[in-house]
């Protein structure tokens, strides 16, 4: 009998399922690289509906896909939350078995080239919205937010826009204001003398500018009552400007103060913006903290300036717009500064944290002391009632006093004494004193003052009807020689625990900002 011979079909049909599994896996890679525009490419007929619909899931048990097929998995890639898979095609004619099986792999030939990468996004494209954001973001907030900043941050830029808001909307009622004092409105007045008089307003606000920089190093101690105060002086300087309109004879000299309060401002601000950011940084992107910072106020000064713009033309009570815009901007300034959470300790914050260990046993931590921290005790006032490194003859009225107190003092690199007639303790400090002796020193002060409050006010609940003629300059020698005694003994146990409380609350107690003065008690040459 003569035998039937296959069609070539059957005899490829035992690897049917392997082709299809290739096929199937070459159009999902196409689809996955090509753009959105590109055109679907053809399924081959040889795929069923099935395995077409399962190829379209890719990304969802990719990876078992994968196992018995030509496309090897690469790497795992993840960019701002999205993630890419990366994958090869390793697929060739020889690979195939079989003679006859030959023309099928021509026919299923690959159109991409051995060994090429394929990525794979395991992502469905952003809504427009979302990229919008995303881009206003990278703008705003430093790479790697909030886990690249500390929790203080985001309300400190919060009211750092606002204020920035208020100070745009400010600038240009000012503007408006001088230039209509200055003349340029009016036709008697000539160009040049309305020139001469605006370069002497500036240059009067840039000589301001340097004699304020001696300031120096108050700019490190005490820069959050520094940074409040420059707001109020850049407010200040905005009120004389708007007075210009009222007496436009004396623009000049009104026009020149306003300048040197509103440059004074601009440099406290520059010079502690530095080390406000850098409390915010985690790691070593203050420079990227510093960019935003600066982007946000940018941003916000160009919204005021616009809404300024707009609510001019319609020609608002000048009275009632500058108290608001000033309310406003001074609040903002004064959360600004508040909402700061800086490690190092000043006076301010140096007394808050003593007070508390004093009366509680506990030291506060960053974000209690910080709030704590008055900002109204401005540089230029004396921190009364503890002066740290006064003159002697400022400190000592009574020689007998200071004797009686000396020798308590010898293994010590400070004096602590008090003057009754001024109710000031005054911390005398030697030449040898360093960092930690200044400290220490400063936390004596503290104690000593503690002390004496302790017994006047025992003092006073025993002698009710002589509570008007009590008062600390009522303290004799002796009491004042056992007060610092006892003083000194607490000090001795209470000033290591401190240090180590504060140390674990987060607090820097390696360097003193505690400003004090620079006079020094030497040594006696013989």
């Amino acid at each position: 009998m003569k035998q039937l011979k296959h069609p070539p079909s059957s005899t490829t049909s035992s690897h049917d399922p392997k082709l299809l599994v290739r096929e199937t896996l070459r159009i999902t890679a196409d689809l996955a690289s090509a753009p959105p525009s590109a055109a679907v490419p053809p399924v081959s007929p040889l795929l069923s509906s099935e395995t077409t619909t399962n190829s379209l899931n890719f990304g969802v048990g990719v990876d078992r896909q994968f196992v018995d097929s030509s496309l090897r998995l690469l790497c795992c890639e993840e960019i701002d939350g999205r993630r890419w898979k990366y994958f090869t095609d390793e697929s060739s004619c020889s690979s195939s078995s079989g003679g006859r099986v030959g023309g099928g792999c021509e026919q299923l030939k690959l159109k991409k080239k051995k060994n090429v990468i394929r990525a794979v996004s395991l992502h469905s494209p952003q809504a427009p919205i979302e990229e919008f954001m995303a881009f206003i973001r990278s703008y705003v907030v430093p790479e790697g937010f909030p886990n690249s900043v500390t929790p203080s941050y985001v309300p400190y830029m919060t009211w750092r826009a606002l204020k920035h808001f208020f100070g745009g909307a400010m600038g240009v009622f000012t503007t408006q204001t001088l230039l209509n004092s200055v003349g340029v409105s009016k036709h008697r007045t000539t160009p040049g003398a309305v020139a001469i008089n605006w370069i002497l307003k500036d240059g009067a606000g840039r000589v301001g500018k340097m004699l304020y920089a001696r300031q120096g190093k108050k700019f490190d101690y005490d820069l959050k009552q520094l940074r409040f105060a420059g707001d109020l002086l850049m407010e200040l300087g905005a009120g004389v400007e708007l007075v210009t309109a009222i007496v436009p004879q004396f623009f000049l000299p009104l026009a020149c103060a306003a300048n040197v309060a509103k440059n004074v401002g601009a440099v406290t601000s520059t010079s502690t913006r530095t080390p406000i950011y850098k409390a915010f940084a985690k790691g070593e992107n203050i420079g990227d903290v510093t960019a935003k910072g600066e982007c946000v106020g940018n941003l916000a000064d160009l919204l005021g300036t616009g809404l300024s713009i707009l609510i001019s033309k319609r020609n608002p009570s000048l009275v009632k717009t500058f108290a608001f815009l000033s309310f406003g901007y001074v609040f903002s300034s004064y959360r600004e500064v508040k909402s700061v959470v800086l490690h190092t300790l000043n006076r301010a914050r140096f007394t808050v944290a003593v007070e508390s260990f004093l009366k509680t046993g506990r030291v506060p931590t960053l974000q209690d002391g910080n709030s704590r921290e008055n900002i109204f005790n401005f540089p230029w006032k004396n921190h009364r009632p503890i002066i740290l490194g006064p003159r002697f003859r400022e400190a000592v009225e009574d020689p007998n006093s200071f004797l009686a107190v000396k020798p308590i003092f010898e293994k010590e690199n400070y004096i602590v004494t008090y003057n009754p007639s001024k109710g000031n303790i005054y911390v005398l400090l030697k030449d040898q004193a360093k960092s930690d002796d200044v400290l220490k020193a400063a936390f004596h002060g503290h104690v000593l003052l503690h002390i004496i409050h302790s017994s006047t006010k025992k003092q006073s609940s025993s002698r009710r009807q002589h509570e008007d003629e009590l008062s600390l300059s009522l303290l004799s020698a002796a009491d004042l020689q056992a007060h610092v005694v006892d003083s000194y003994k607490m000090v001795s146990a209470l000033y290591m625990p401190f240090k180590s409380k504060a140390k674990e609350q987060g607090w820097v107690m390696s360097e003193s900002l505690l400003n004090p003065g620079r006079a020094r008690l030497c040594e006696m040459v013989k």
